[in-house]
Formats: C-alpha cells, structure tokens, sequence
C-alpha cells in the first residue's frame, strides 16, 4: 500500500527522507492524501478532502489548525512538543541578555553615530553612560509553564547564577522529574510576577491562556520588572503592557510578536518569530512529527496528537481495525457486539479516551468484511474507522 502525503508548507528534507520512497508518495499537489503536512500554513478554511486520515505539524503549537473541525471527522492532529525547544530556550536566553544589557538601544545609538574616528568616540564617551546594564547573576527569573521549554530556561539561568521561581499547574510527571531541583514553585501567577527582576511565559494559547498577562496582574509585579514572551502573541495583553511600560512598572517587553501597535513603543523588543527558526529546530520537528504519522499511517498507533489519547499495542496479529469514537457509555461494547455477530474472533483490544475523545485499536483473528466495517462506522458516535494494513515483511 502506498500512502500520499500532502505537504502545505516545505518541510526538511531530513524528515521527508524517512518517509520509505517505495511506499509513500509526498508532493505539494496531490489527489487524495491520506494525510496532510504542514508548518505555520493557516488551514481554518482549508477544506480537507474525505482521504485524510490524520494532520501533522512540524512545530508545537497548533493554533492554525482547525482542531476542533478535525476531531468531529476522528482525525488526529500531531505535533513536535519538545523539538524546538532549544531554540526557543536560546532565544529567551538572548533576550535576557538584550534586556539587561541594553544591547538595542546601544546598538541603535552607535549606528546613528557620524563623522571621523575622533568624533565617533568622544560621542561614544559622552553617551555610553545611558546604557549602563547590570549582570544577571543574582537575579531572579520567573517562569510560567514549565514545559520542555520553561524547563530547559530554568535550567541555563540557574546554571547562570540567576535564582528561578516557576509556575505551573498543569506539569506533567514527566516534566516535574526534568525540572532542576533549585526552581522555587509558587503558587500563583501573581507570585511570579511580584517576587521576579524578569518573567518568561511558556504556555499555549488557548481559552484560558489568552490575555493571561492582563492589567489587573502587571499592577502587582515587581517594579521595573522585564516581561519576555516567545510563546504566543495573546497570551500577554498588548495594551496593559504599553501601559506597564508607559507607567514604568516595566522596564521592557521582549517578544516574538511585532504588530502595529507595539511598533517603535519606547521599551519594546519585538523580534520577527524566531523562535523556532533554526535548520535544527525544523529538522527536529520533522524527524519527530513523520515518525509520528507514519506509525500512525502502517500501525494506527498515536503518541503526540493534541486531540487524541496516547494509544499503542504491540501488533500480534496482521487483522488491525482503528476506531476513533466519541466517549460516551457503551460504545466499545456496541463495537465487540458487532463484530461478534460477524463471527470475529478478537484477539487483543485497547481502548482509551481523552476529554470527550476516545480511540480503540482492535486485533482479530480473522479479516473484517467491508460490509462489517461499514456496520460499525454507522453505530452513532463513531467519527471514523479503518482497516489497518499488515505489516510489511
């Protein structure tokens, strides 16, 4: 079986070329993809043929796909969390730097310096004065989210001297076991912001997220505190920031995020969305996020999508049915009762659910008829159902 790719944006070559020629086809033009790829391409009015079986980003955040739309049809999102990590962790690093050295406006300052040697440096000797930093050792570094990313800037201010205290209610196992054991936890946002000489967030954006950053919070933080933001551009509340800034509870605003109305505000740092925009990082969000769709695509198991459960079984036999369905009562019941009026025998099930999302993998004895798997997609609450091919040998 070959399966085709459609690619909406260029991927990297690292990650494409795991992609077995002789089994997958990927082109940015192609009828009837079994799955779509894409980078930062905003696909909300996209219309996604009836093919697709599953949509993967090169990249963590999935705020230009429309999820929720996909997750009716049972169609998996998948992403990198993780693989640009470092990148954006060197970043935030770079912006600390920016801030506490006053390295733009002193840069600024120089580039509109004119005349000879002579004159060039008695100006240098008459205005570096306005650029006097101070060190970041001894410094305290507040992090919100404590993530792949928030943990990897926790960790290189620690190692630079700075104290850290972070926020997150939502650390996962996995992330409080990486978390170096110097990270003070607060208890609230409002914690961070008050007992910190800089704040980093790391979090998505989502309903709960957005304007997490408001007025009301930038009110209570510490006097002259710098705000960095490489996470998503709602996240921090413009206008309460150029307000912080103008009142000069803040000392700057580093971020990722340029727009109209921070654009030449004393204070502001805005950078083009570099986060991510490193040849390791993309090729790090690629490598992850094919070997995630292809195991998808040849074994139906899923590990990394936004919208879905964890979901992996060992193959023990070569009949594989996949199920996403709603999670409600009965179903898995209804499911086995329908294949076991066909006389299917089976052998091995997993059966999980996220949120109002649940995903069955099946092994049977015995191939599934069309007509049986046609059964099953028409039991309410199922969203799709495919036969998963036998494992190449």
């Amino acid at each position: 079986m070959t399966f085709k790719i459609l690619t909406l944006n260029n991927i990297s070559v690292r990650g494409l070329e795991r992609l077995p020629r002789d089994h997958y086809e990927v082109a940015s033009e192609i009828g009837h993809p079994d799955a779509v790829m894409l980078r930062s391409a905003d696909v909300h009015e996209f219309e996604f043929p009836a093919s697709v079986l599953a949509v993967a980003r090169a990249g963590a955040g999935t705020n230009n796909i429309p999820v929720a739309r996909l997750s009716k049809r049972g169609i998996p999102v998948f992403n990198a969390p993780g693989a640009n990590a470092n990148a954006v962790k060197e970043l935030v690093m770079a912006g600390l730097f920016l801030a506490a050295r006053n390295i733009c406006g002193a840069w600024g300052y120089v580039r509109g310096l004119s005349g000879d040697d002579e004159a060039i440096e008695a100006a240098i000797e008459r205005g570096k004065k306005q650029f006097v930093g101070y060190e970041l050792p001894g410094r305290t570094l507040g992090v919100i989210g404590l993530g792949a990313i928030g943990g990897l800037v926790a960790d290189t201010a620690i190692r630079l001297g700075m104290s850290v205290i972070g926020y997150d209610p939502d650390i996962t196992v996995d992330n409080a076991w990486r978390l170096p054991a110097a990270v003070r936890r607060a208890a609230t946002i409002e914690q961070v912001l008050k007992g910190s000489d800089f704040v980093t967030v790391h979090v998505p954006l989502t309903d709960k997220t957005r304007h997490l950053i408001d007025a009301k919070r930038l009110a209570g933080a510490h006097k002259s505190m710098v705000l960095l933001n490489f996470a998503r551009d709602a996240v921090v509340d413009e206008a309460a920031v150029l307000g912080a800034l103008a009142d000069k509870r803040l000392a700057a605003y580093i971020c990722d995020f340029p727009s109209a109305r921070l654009q030449g505000a004393p204070g502001v740092v805005a950078l083009p969305h570099l986060g991510a925009s490193t040849e390791e990082a993309e090729e790090n969000c690629a490598v992850m996020v094919v070997d995630q769709l292809r195991d998808f695509l040849e074994s139906g198991a899923i590990r990394n999508a936004v919208n879905f459960p964890s979901v992996e079984m060992a193959r023990e036999s070569p009949h594989r049915i996949a199920i996403a369905n709603a999670n409600v009562p009965n179903m898995v019941g209804q499911i086995s009762t329908t294949m076991a009026q066909a006389g299917l025998n089976i052998h091995n099930m997993v059966n999980k659910s996220r949120g109002e999302m649940a995903y069955t993998l099946v092994d049977l004895d015995s191939a599934a008829a069309p007509e049986v798997i046609a059964r099953i997609a028409r039991i309410p609450g199922v969203l799709s159902i495919r036969s998963v091919p036998e494992p190449r040998k």
